[in-house]
Protein backbone atom coordinates (compact mmCIF):
# COMPACT_ATOMS: atom_id res chain seq x y z
CA UNK A 1 0.00 0.00 0.00
CA UNK A 2 1.50 3.58 -0.78
CA UNK A 3 2.07 5.65 2.07
CA UNK A 4 1.14 9.36 2.44
CA UNK A 5 4.63 10.54 1.12
CA UNK A 6 4.09 8.09 -1.88
CA UNK A 7 0.76 9.55 -2.54
CA UNK A 8 1.98 13.20 -2.35
CA UNK A 9 5.10 12.41 -4.36
CA UNK A 10 4.77 12.82 -8.55
CA UNK A 11 6.60 10.66 -9.97
CA UNK A 12 9.90 11.87 -12.55
CA UNK A 13 7.29 10.46 -15.54
CA UNK A 14 4.51 12.60 -14.17
CA UNK A 15 6.84 15.47 -14.05
CA UNK A 16 7.99 15.31 -17.44
CA UNK A 17 4.39 15.16 -18.89
CA UNK A 18 3.07 18.03 -17.15
CA UNK A 19 6.05 19.43 -18.21
CA UNK A 20 5.99 19.15 -21.96
CA UNK A 21 3.58 18.81 -24.55
CA UNK A 22 5.97 18.02 -27.35
CA UNK A 23 9.52 17.99 -28.72
CA UNK A 24 11.59 20.49 -27.08
CA UNK A 25 14.24 22.80 -29.05
CA UNK A 26 16.42 25.33 -28.10
CA UNK A 27 18.60 27.59 -30.79
CA UNK A 28 17.26 24.56 -33.16
CA UNK A 29 18.95 21.77 -31.15
CA UNK A 30 16.26 19.05 -30.09
CA UNK A 31 16.80 18.39 -26.80
CA UNK A 32 14.79 15.15 -26.14
CA UNK A 33 16.64 12.15 -25.13
CA UNK A 34 20.49 11.75 -25.19
CA UNK A 35 22.64 13.42 -28.22
CA UNK A 36 23.91 9.78 -29.13
CA UNK A 37 22.14 6.12 -28.77
CA UNK A 38 23.72 4.25 -25.98
CA UNK A 39 23.00 0.91 -27.45
CA UNK A 40 24.91 1.80 -30.28
CA UNK A 41 27.89 2.96 -27.96
CA UNK A 42 27.81 0.18 -26.44
CA UNK A 43 27.88 -2.32 -29.62
CA UNK A 44 30.86 -0.19 -30.24
CA UNK A 45 32.62 -0.73 -27.37
CA UNK A 46 31.90 -4.74 -27.11
CA UNK A 47 33.42 -5.10 -30.42
CA UNK A 48 36.33 -3.03 -29.66
CA UNK A 49 36.93 -5.20 -26.70
CA UNK A 50 37.48 -7.89 -29.11
CA UNK A 51 39.72 -5.96 -31.52
CA UNK A 52 41.68 -4.70 -28.24
CA UNK A 53 41.90 -8.73 -26.99
CA UNK A 54 42.93 -10.30 -30.34
CA UNK A 55 45.31 -7.77 -32.01
CA UNK A 56 46.44 -5.99 -28.69
CA UNK A 57 46.38 -8.66 -26.19
CA UNK A 58 46.68 -11.97 -27.90
CA UNK A 59 48.93 -11.15 -30.73
CA UNK A 60 51.12 -8.03 -28.76
CA UNK A 61 52.48 -11.38 -26.48
CA UNK A 62 52.96 -13.82 -28.82
CA UNK A 63 56.34 -14.27 -30.24
CA UNK A 64 55.88 -15.04 -33.62
CA UNK A 65 54.38 -12.00 -34.22
CA UNK A 66 55.97 -8.98 -34.37
CA UNK A 67 57.14 -6.38 -32.01
CA UNK A 68 56.80 -3.60 -34.53
CA UNK A 69 55.25 -3.49 -38.48
CA UNK A 70 57.90 -0.65 -39.38
CA UNK A 71 56.83 2.25 -41.56
CA UNK A 72 58.39 5.14 -42.86
CA UNK A 73 56.61 8.74 -41.29
CA UNK A 74 55.03 9.69 -45.17
CA UNK A 75 54.05 6.11 -45.62
CA UNK A 76 52.48 5.59 -42.44
CA UNK A 77 50.50 8.61 -42.49
CA UNK A 78 48.98 7.92 -45.85
CA UNK A 79 48.27 4.22 -44.49
CA UNK A 80 46.19 6.16 -41.81
CA UNK A 81 44.65 8.62 -42.98
CA UNK A 82 45.37 10.97 -39.91
CA UNK A 83 43.04 14.00 -41.23
CA UNK A 84 40.08 14.91 -39.18
CA UNK A 85 37.71 15.66 -41.62
CA UNK A 86 33.83 17.33 -40.68
CA UNK A 87 31.52 14.41 -41.36
CA UNK A 88 31.93 11.53 -38.69
CA UNK A 89 32.82 7.83 -39.73
CA UNK A 90 30.47 4.39 -39.14
CA UNK A 91 31.50 2.29 -36.44
CA UNK A 92 32.90 -0.42 -38.93
CA UNK A 93 35.21 2.28 -40.42
CA UNK A 94 36.26 3.30 -36.60
CA UNK A 95 36.89 -0.52 -35.46
CA UNK A 96 39.20 -0.96 -38.85
CA UNK A 97 41.24 2.35 -37.73
CA UNK A 98 41.40 0.51 -34.06
CA UNK A 99 43.18 -2.15 -35.67
CA UNK A 100 45.31 -0.03 -38.06
CA UNK A 101 46.47 1.77 -35.10
CA UNK A 102 47.13 -1.69 -32.78
CA UNK A 103 49.07 -3.21 -36.01
CA UNK A 104 51.16 -0.17 -36.64
CA UNK A 105 52.24 0.27 -33.38
CA UNK A 106 55.50 -1.02 -31.31
CA UNK A 107 54.00 -4.03 -28.40
CA UNK A 108 55.55 -3.21 -25.82
CA UNK A 109 53.89 -6.20 -23.95
CA UNK A 110 55.85 -8.38 -26.75
CA UNK A 111 58.46 -11.09 -24.84
CA UNK A 112 60.71 -9.44 -27.12
CA UNK A 113 60.42 -5.88 -26.24
CA UNK A 114 63.52 -4.57 -24.07
CA UNK A 115 63.99 -1.08 -25.43
CA UNK A 116 62.65 0.85 -22.24
CA UNK A 117 62.16 0.41 -18.08
CA UNK A 118 58.76 -0.38 -18.87
CA UNK A 119 57.59 -3.76 -20.53
CA UNK A 120 55.35 -6.34 -20.22
CA UNK A 121 51.51 -6.71 -18.95
CA UNK A 122 50.06 -7.48 -16.09
CA UNK A 123 46.49 -8.46 -16.98
CA UNK A 124 44.97 -6.72 -13.39
CA UNK A 125 46.82 -4.11 -14.23
CA UNK A 126 45.20 -3.47 -17.38
CA UNK A 127 41.26 -4.12 -15.71
CA UNK A 128 42.16 -1.17 -13.70
CA UNK A 129 43.05 0.91 -16.77
CA UNK A 130 39.70 0.13 -18.50
CA UNK A 131 37.80 1.06 -14.81
CA UNK A 132 39.30 4.16 -14.19
CA UNK A 133 39.19 5.34 -17.79
CA UNK A 134 35.25 4.14 -17.69
CA UNK A 135 34.70 5.74 -14.10
CA UNK A 136 36.64 9.14 -15.64
CA UNK A 137 37.19 10.77 -12.17
CA UNK A 138 39.75 13.21 -10.66
CA UNK A 139 41.52 12.32 -7.15
CA UNK A 140 41.07 15.63 -5.49
CA UNK A 141 37.97 15.30 -3.20
CA UNK A 142 36.41 12.72 -1.69
CA UNK A 143 33.70 14.28 -2.59
CA UNK A 144 34.02 12.80 -5.94
CA UNK A 145 36.38 9.59 -5.83
CA UNK A 146 35.20 8.53 -2.51
CA UNK A 147 37.09 5.01 -3.39
CA UNK A 148 40.36 6.21 -4.38
CA UNK A 149 41.31 8.77 -1.90
CA UNK A 150 40.68 6.19 0.50
CA UNK A 151 42.86 3.32 -1.95
CA UNK A 152 45.77 6.11 -2.32
CA UNK A 153 46.33 6.61 1.17
CA UNK A 154 46.26 3.14 1.60
CA UNK A 155 48.78 2.20 -1.00
CA UNK A 156 51.12 5.33 0.07
CA UNK A 157 50.78 3.99 3.64
CA UNK A 158 51.66 0.68 2.39
CA UNK A 159 54.78 1.41 0.53
CA UNK A 160 56.04 4.16 3.11
CA UNK A 161 56.12 1.26 5.70
CA UNK A 162 57.81 -0.84 3.47
CA UNK A 163 60.42 2.38 2.97
CA UNK A 164 61.17 2.25 6.84
CA UNK A 165 59.09 5.47 8.13
CA UNK A 166 56.62 5.73 11.18
CA UNK A 167 55.28 8.67 9.25
CA UNK A 168 54.31 9.57 5.72
CA UNK A 169 52.10 12.01 3.32
CA UNK A 170 52.28 11.98 -0.53
CA UNK A 171 50.56 11.52 -3.46
CA UNK A 172 50.44 9.54 -7.08
CA UNK A 173 51.97 12.16 -9.75
CA UNK A 174 52.36 12.03 -14.17
CA UNK A 175 55.60 10.34 -13.53
CA UNK A 176 59.12 10.02 -12.26
CA UNK A 177 60.30 13.52 -13.38
CA UNK A 178 57.02 14.99 -12.12
CA UNK A 179 57.69 13.32 -8.47
CA UNK A 180 61.70 14.52 -8.52
CA UNK A 181 60.60 17.98 -9.12
CA UNK A 182 58.01 17.77 -6.37
CA UNK A 183 61.09 16.98 -3.84
CA UNK A 184 63.19 20.53 -5.26
CA UNK A 185 59.81 22.39 -4.20
CA UNK A 186 59.69 20.68 -0.92
CA UNK A 187 62.83 20.50 -0.21
CA UNK A 188 63.18 24.60 -1.33
CA UNK A 189 60.32 25.40 0.91
CA UNK A 190 60.80 23.90 4.09
CA UNK A 191 64.25 25.80 3.96
CA UNK A 192 62.36 28.98 2.72
CA UNK A 193 58.57 29.35 3.24
CA UNK A 194 58.82 32.78 2.36
CA UNK A 195 59.77 31.91 -1.36
CA UNK A 196 56.13 30.70 -2.15
CA UNK A 197 54.66 34.14 -1.62
CA UNK A 198 57.36 36.52 -2.52
CA UNK A 199 59.49 34.57 -5.10
CA UNK A 200 62.95 33.78 -5.75
CA UNK A 201 64.20 37.11 -5.25
CA UNK A 202 63.52 36.55 -1.43
CA UNK A 203 66.03 33.74 -0.99
CA UNK A 204 69.41 33.14 -1.68
CA UNK A 205 71.32 31.23 -5.15
CA UNK A 206 70.46 27.87 -4.24
CA UNK A 207 72.19 24.60 -5.21
CA UNK A 208 71.10 21.06 -5.90
CA UNK A 209 73.82 17.85 -6.15
CA UNK A 210 73.34 14.99 -7.79
CA UNK A 211 75.24 12.48 -9.81
CA UNK A 212 76.80 12.33 -13.25
CA UNK A 213 74.25 8.78 -14.16
CA UNK A 214 71.26 10.40 -12.99
CA UNK A 215 67.96 11.41 -14.57
CA UNK A 216 67.93 14.38 -16.94
CA UNK A 217 64.45 15.60 -14.71
CA UNK A 218 67.11 17.06 -12.20
CA UNK A 219 68.01 19.44 -14.74
CA UNK A 220 65.37 20.19 -16.22
CA UNK A 221 63.14 20.68 -12.71
CA UNK A 222 65.94 23.19 -11.70
CA UNK A 223 64.88 25.13 -15.29
CA UNK A 224 61.03 24.53 -14.74
CA UNK A 225 61.41 26.35 -11.10
CA UNK A 226 63.44 29.04 -11.97
CA UNK A 227 66.68 27.78 -10.16
CA UNK A 228 68.79 27.58 -13.63
CA UNK A 229 70.48 25.13 -14.57
CA UNK A 230 73.57 26.10 -13.44
CA UNK A 231 72.17 25.27 -9.63
CA UNK A 232 72.41 21.63 -10.37
CA UNK A 233 76.26 20.51 -8.97
CA UNK A 234 77.42 17.63 -11.20
CA UNK A 235 78.73 14.54 -8.50
CA UNK A 236 81.52 12.19 -9.91
CA UNK A 237 80.95 8.52 -9.66
CA UNK A 238 82.52 5.55 -9.56
CA UNK A 239 83.36 2.76 -12.03
CA UNK A 240 79.73 1.30 -11.82
CA UNK A 241 78.13 4.79 -11.73
CA UNK A 242 77.45 5.30 -8.19
CA UNK A 243 77.84 8.76 -6.43
CA UNK A 244 80.86 9.34 -4.73
CA UNK A 245 80.31 10.93 -1.10
CA UNK A 246 84.21 11.90 -0.80
CA UNK A 247 83.53 14.46 -4.07
CA UNK A 248 79.48 15.47 -3.29
CA UNK A 249 80.91 16.18 0.68
CA UNK A 250 83.90 18.17 -1.60
CA UNK A 251 81.84 20.34 -3.55
CA UNK A 252 79.55 21.51 -1.07
CA UNK A 253 81.91 22.84 0.95
CA UNK A 254 83.29 24.52 -2.42
CA UNK A 255 79.35 25.96 -2.68
CA UNK A 256 79.02 27.14 0.51
CA UNK A 257 82.25 29.07 0.65
CA UNK A 258 81.23 31.05 -2.44
CA UNK A 259 77.82 32.09 -0.60
CA UNK A 260 75.45 29.22 -1.89
CA UNK A 261 72.87 27.48 0.07
CA UNK A 262 72.68 23.74 -0.90
CA UNK A 263 69.21 22.67 0.15
CA UNK A 264 68.85 19.23 -2.01
CA UNK A 265 71.01 16.04 -3.22
CA UNK A 266 68.94 14.19 -5.02
CA UNK A 267 70.18 10.43 -4.86
CA UNK A 268 69.66 7.70 -7.38
CA UNK A 269 68.76 4.20 -6.58
CA UNK A 270 68.81 2.42 -9.94
CA UNK A 271 69.99 4.70 -12.79
CA UNK A 272 68.53 4.91 -16.14
CA UNK A 273 71.50 3.27 -18.15
CA UNK A 274 73.80 1.30 -15.75
CA UNK A 275 70.83 0.45 -13.03
CA UNK A 276 73.37 2.26 -10.54
CA UNK A 277 72.54 2.24 -6.48
CA UNK A 278 73.80 5.46 -4.87
CA UNK A 279 75.23 4.60 -1.46
CA UNK A 280 72.52 6.17 0.56
CA UNK A 281 73.99 5.35 4.24
CA UNK A 282 77.15 7.66 3.26
CA UNK A 283 75.14 10.00 1.46
CA UNK A 284 72.98 10.47 4.13
CA UNK A 285 75.16 10.81 7.09
CA UNK A 286 76.75 13.77 4.76
CA UNK A 287 73.21 15.19 4.06
CA UNK A 288 72.37 14.99 7.91
CA UNK A 289 75.51 16.91 9.00
CA UNK A 290 74.89 19.51 6.60
CA UNK A 291 71.18 20.14 6.72
CA UNK A 292 70.62 19.38 3.69
CA UNK A 293 67.16 17.79 2.18
CA UNK A 294 67.69 14.06 0.86
CA UNK A 295 65.98 13.17 -2.17
CA UNK A 296 65.96 9.59 -3.15
CA UNK A 297 65.04 9.06 -7.02
CA UNK A 298 64.32 5.05 -7.23
CA UNK A 299 61.84 5.48 -10.22
CA UNK A 300 63.53 2.79 -11.63
CA UNK A 301 64.89 0.87 -8.69
CA UNK A 302 62.09 1.60 -5.85
CA UNK A 303 60.69 -2.21 -6.80
CA UNK A 304 63.66 -3.59 -5.13
CA UNK A 305 61.67 -3.13 -1.97
CA UNK A 306 59.85 -6.04 -2.39
CA UNK A 307 62.58 -8.52 -2.90
CA UNK A 308 63.80 -9.88 0.53
CA UNK A 309 67.17 -10.86 -2.22
CA UNK A 310 67.97 -7.71 -3.51
CA UNK A 311 66.43 -4.58 -0.77
CA UNK A 312 69.67 -4.71 0.34
CA UNK A 313 70.24 -2.47 -2.79
CA UNK A 314 68.38 0.15 -1.22
CA UNK A 315 69.89 0.33 2.87
CA UNK A 316 69.10 4.07 4.30
CA UNK A 317 66.36 4.64 2.32
CA UNK A 318 64.53 4.76 5.32
CA UNK A 319 66.78 8.27 5.86
CA UNK A 320 65.72 9.80 2.67
CA UNK A 321 63.19 13.30 3.64
CA UNK A 322 61.33 12.12 0.07
CA UNK A 323 61.05 9.07 -2.43
CA UNK A 324 60.19 9.08 -6.13
CA UNK A 325 59.31 5.27 -7.64
CA UNK A 326 57.73 4.59 -10.99
CA UNK A 327 55.91 0.98 -10.35
CA UNK A 328 55.34 1.14 -14.27
CA UNK A 329 58.61 -0.17 -14.24
CA UNK A 330 60.13 -2.96 -12.88
CA UNK A 331 56.09 -4.35 -11.71
CA UNK A 332 54.83 -3.55 -15.10
CA UNK A 333 51.48 -1.63 -13.90
CA UNK A 334 50.22 0.14 -16.81
CA UNK A 335 51.78 3.56 -17.84
CA UNK A 336 51.81 6.16 -15.94
CA UNK A 337 51.81 5.13 -12.26
CA UNK A 338 53.73 7.35 -10.28
CA UNK A 339 54.86 7.87 -6.57
CA UNK A 340 55.81 10.82 -4.66
CA UNK A 341 56.65 9.85 -0.78
CA UNK A 342 57.49 12.33 1.71
CA UNK A 343 58.53 11.19 5.10
CA UNK A 344 56.46 14.09 7.10
CA UNK A 345 53.25 14.30 9.03
CA UNK A 346 52.90 17.92 9.61
CA UNK A 347 50.82 18.81 6.46
CA UNK A 348 54.15 20.44 4.57
CA UNK A 349 53.03 19.02 1.54
CA UNK A 350 49.65 21.14 1.47
CA UNK A 351 51.24 23.99 3.10
CA UNK A 352 53.59 24.35 0.42
CA UNK A 353 51.54 23.70 -2.84
CA UNK A 354 47.81 24.70 -1.26
CA UNK A 355 45.78 27.47 -3.26
CA UNK A 356 42.91 27.32 -1.19
CA UNK A 357 40.24 27.36 -3.65
CA UNK A 358 37.09 28.03 -2.31
CA UNK A 359 34.91 26.22 -5.12
CA UNK A 360 36.67 22.76 -4.51
CA UNK A 361 37.57 22.47 -1.28
CA UNK A 362 34.99 24.21 0.79
CA UNK A 363 35.68 24.14 3.99
CA UNK A 364 31.74 23.59 5.38
CA UNK A 365 31.42 20.47 4.05
CA UNK A 366 28.94 18.08 5.80
CA UNK A 367 32.05 15.16 5.90
CA UNK A 368 35.54 15.52 6.70
CA UNK A 369 37.52 18.03 4.47
CA UNK A 370 40.83 16.34 5.66
CA UNK A 371 39.98 13.53 2.91
CA UNK A 372 40.00 16.06 0.29
CA UNK A 373 43.68 15.65 -0.75
CA UNK A 374 44.18 17.69 -3.86
CA UNK A 375 45.29 20.68 -2.77
CA UNK A 376 48.42 18.77 -1.78
CA UNK A 377 48.58 18.42 -5.58
CA UNK A 378 50.25 20.87 -7.97
CA UNK A 379 47.52 19.76 -10.57
CA UNK A 380 43.86 19.85 -10.49
CA UNK A 381 42.71 17.20 -12.13
CA UNK A 382 44.51 13.96 -11.14
CA UNK A 383 43.98 10.66 -12.97
CA UNK A 384 43.76 7.74 -10.67
CA UNK A 385 46.86 5.73 -10.81
CA UNK A 386 46.58 4.07 -7.45
CA UNK A 387 43.78 1.82 -8.53
CA UNK A 388 45.98 0.21 -11.15
CA UNK A 389 48.34 -1.20 -8.52
CA UNK A 390 45.91 -1.45 -5.53
CA UNK A 391 44.13 -4.27 -7.90
CA UNK A 392 47.39 -5.90 -8.95
CA UNK A 393 48.58 -5.84 -5.75
CA UNK A 394 45.80 -7.75 -4.39
CA UNK A 395 45.71 -10.17 -7.22
CA UNK A 396 49.63 -11.73 -6.45
CA UNK A 397 49.98 -10.19 -2.83
CA UNK A 398 53.28 -8.54 -1.66
CA UNK A 399 55.38 -12.10 -2.63
CA UNK A 400 53.69 -12.16 -5.76
CA UNK A 401 55.29 -8.80 -6.98
CA UNK A 402 58.77 -10.22 -5.05
CA UNK A 403 58.75 -13.00 -7.49
CA UNK A 404 58.37 -10.13 -10.58
CA UNK A 405 61.57 -8.41 -9.00
CA UNK A 406 63.64 -11.56 -8.17
CA UNK A 407 62.46 -12.90 -11.67
CA UNK A 408 63.71 -9.77 -13.72
CA UNK A 409 66.79 -9.95 -11.72
CA UNK A 410 67.46 -13.80 -12.32
CA UNK A 411 67.22 -13.13 -16.53
CA UNK A 412 69.84 -10.88 -16.20
CA UNK A 413 72.18 -13.07 -14.39
CA UNK A 414 71.13 -15.85 -17.15
CA UNK A 415 71.66 -13.71 -20.01
CA UNK A 416 75.10 -12.27 -18.49
CA UNK A 417 76.39 -15.99 -18.16
CA UNK A 418 75.55 -16.64 -21.59
CA UNK A 419 77.41 -14.08 -22.68
CA UNK A 420 80.39 -15.01 -21.17
CA UNK A 421 80.26 -18.64 -23.27
CA UNK A 422 79.66 -16.34 -26.45
CA UNK A 423 82.14 -15.38 -28.36
CA UNK A 424 81.43 -11.67 -29.84
CA UNK A 425 79.83 -10.56 -26.36
CA UNK A 426 81.48 -7.91 -24.08
CA UNK A 427 79.97 -6.82 -20.91
CA UNK A 428 80.92 -3.14 -19.88
CA UNK A 429 80.10 -4.26 -16.24
CA UNK A 430 78.31 -6.81 -13.82
CA UNK A 431 75.04 -5.21 -13.45
CA UNK A 432 73.76 -4.26 -10.31
CA UNK A 433 70.01 -4.19 -11.57
CA UNK A 434 68.40 -5.76 -14.57
CA UNK A 435 70.22 -3.11 -16.93
CA UNK A 436 72.72 -5.56 -18.96
CA UNK A 437 75.07 -3.11 -20.66
CA UNK A 438 77.29 -4.76 -23.42
CA UNK A 439 78.84 -4.90 -27.19
CA UNK A 440 78.69 -7.05 -29.69
CA UNK A 441 82.20 -7.06 -31.49
CA UNK A 442 81.14 -8.84 -34.94
CA UNK A 443 83.72 -11.67 -36.74
CA UNK A 444 84.63 -8.26 -38.93
CA UNK A 445 86.28 -6.40 -35.91
CA UNK A 446 87.52 -9.44 -33.80
CA UNK A 447 91.45 -9.83 -33.05
CA UNK A 448 91.35 -6.09 -33.85
CA UNK A 449 90.71 -4.54 -30.35
CA UNK A 450 94.49 -2.97 -30.26
CA UNK A 451 94.02 -1.22 -34.07
CA UNK A 452 93.12 2.31 -33.99
CA UNK A 453 90.20 2.65 -35.57
CA UNK A 454 88.58 -0.49 -33.59
CA UNK A 455 86.38 1.50 -31.00
CA UNK A 456 84.78 4.23 -33.59
CA UNK A 457 83.93 1.05 -35.83
CA UNK A 458 82.69 -0.95 -32.75
CA UNK A 459 80.21 2.23 -32.56
CA UNK A 460 78.93 1.70 -35.08
CA UNK A 461 77.88 -1.90 -34.85
CA UNK A 462 74.86 -1.51 -32.15
CA UNK A 463 73.23 1.65 -34.55
CA UNK A 464 73.34 -1.15 -37.97
CA UNK A 465 71.80 -3.96 -35.65
CA UNK A 466 69.38 -1.79 -34.11
CA UNK A 467 68.19 -0.57 -37.51
CA UNK A 468 67.92 -4.23 -38.97
CA UNK A 469 65.69 -5.52 -35.94
CA UNK A 470 63.51 -2.76 -35.75
CA UNK A 471 62.96 -2.79 -39.69
CA UNK A 472 62.45 -6.41 -39.40
CA UNK A 473 60.39 -6.27 -36.29
CA UNK A 474 62.26 -9.43 -34.32
CA UNK A 475 62.83 -7.08 -31.65
CA UNK A 476 63.66 -4.03 -29.80
CA UNK A 477 66.43 -3.15 -27.82
CA UNK A 478 68.22 -0.03 -26.98
CA UNK A 479 71.60 1.61 -27.51
CA UNK A 480 73.62 4.19 -26.46
CA UNK A 481 76.51 6.32 -25.79
CA UNK A 482 77.70 6.84 -21.85
CA UNK A 483 80.65 8.95 -20.54
CA UNK A 484 83.69 7.47 -22.89
CA UNK A 485 82.34 4.37 -23.71
CA UNK A 486 80.72 4.33 -27.64
CA UNK A 487 77.60 2.76 -28.69
CA UNK A 488 76.67 -0.26 -26.30
CA UNK A 489 73.26 -2.25 -26.13
CA UNK A 490 71.43 -2.09 -23.20
CA UNK A 491 68.77 -5.13 -22.65
CA UNK A 492 66.33 -4.51 -20.09
CA UNK A 493 64.89 -7.84 -18.89
CA UNK A 494 61.85 -7.26 -16.89
CA UNK A 495 58.59 -8.52 -19.11
CA UNK A 496 56.92 -11.51 -16.78
CA UNK A 497 56.46 -12.82 -20.48
CA UNK A 498 60.04 -13.73 -21.24
CA UNK A 499 61.36 -17.24 -21.19
CA UNK A 500 64.38 -18.86 -21.70
CA UNK A 501 63.78 -19.51 -25.40
CA UNK A 502 63.60 -15.31 -25.60
CA UNK A 503 66.72 -14.94 -23.42
CA UNK A 504 68.53 -17.81 -26.28
CA UNK A 505 66.83 -15.49 -29.08
CA UNK A 506 68.25 -12.19 -27.55
CA UNK A 507 71.96 -13.65 -28.50
CA UNK A 508 71.08 -15.64 -31.25
CA UNK A 509 69.74 -12.62 -33.29
CA UNK A 510 71.78 -10.08 -32.51
CA UNK A 511 74.33 -12.61 -33.90
CA UNK A 512 72.55 -13.31 -36.95
CA UNK A 513 72.13 -9.54 -37.24
CA UNK A 514 75.25 -8.50 -37.20
CA UNK A 515 77.73 -11.10 -38.91
CA UNK A 516 78.06 -9.37 -41.99
CA UNK A 517 79.06 -5.58 -40.18
CA UNK A 518 81.73 -4.47 -42.66
CA UNK A 519 83.61 -1.64 -41.09
CA UNK A 520 83.06 2.20 -43.61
Amino acid sequence: MATDQERRSPSISDLDGKRRKGPVTVDGVLLDGPLNDPKVGEKFIQDAFQVILEEAIRKGTDVSEQVCEWKEPDELRMLLDLDLVDAGEPSEKLLERCQDVIRYSVKTIHPRFYNQLFAGLDHHSLVGCYITETLNTSQYTYEIAPVFVLMEETVLRKISEMIGWKHFDGLFCPGGSIANMYAMNMARYKLYPEVKKRGLWEVPRLAIFTSDESHYSVAKGAAFQGLGTDSVYVVKTDERGRMIPKDLEEQISIVRSKGTVPFLVNATSGTTVFGAFDPLPEIADICEREGIWLHVDAAWGGSVLFSRKHRHLLTGIERANSVAWNPHKMLQVGLQCSVFLLNDDTGLMKKCHSANAGYLFQPDKFYDVGYDTGDKSLQCGRKVDCFKLWLMWKAVGTRGLEQKVDRAFACARYLVNEMKRRAGFRLLMEPQCVNVCFWYIPPSLRGKEESPDFWKNLGMVAPFIKERMVKQGTMMVGYQQQRTNVNFFRQILISPQISLDDLEFILDEIEHLGKDFQPH
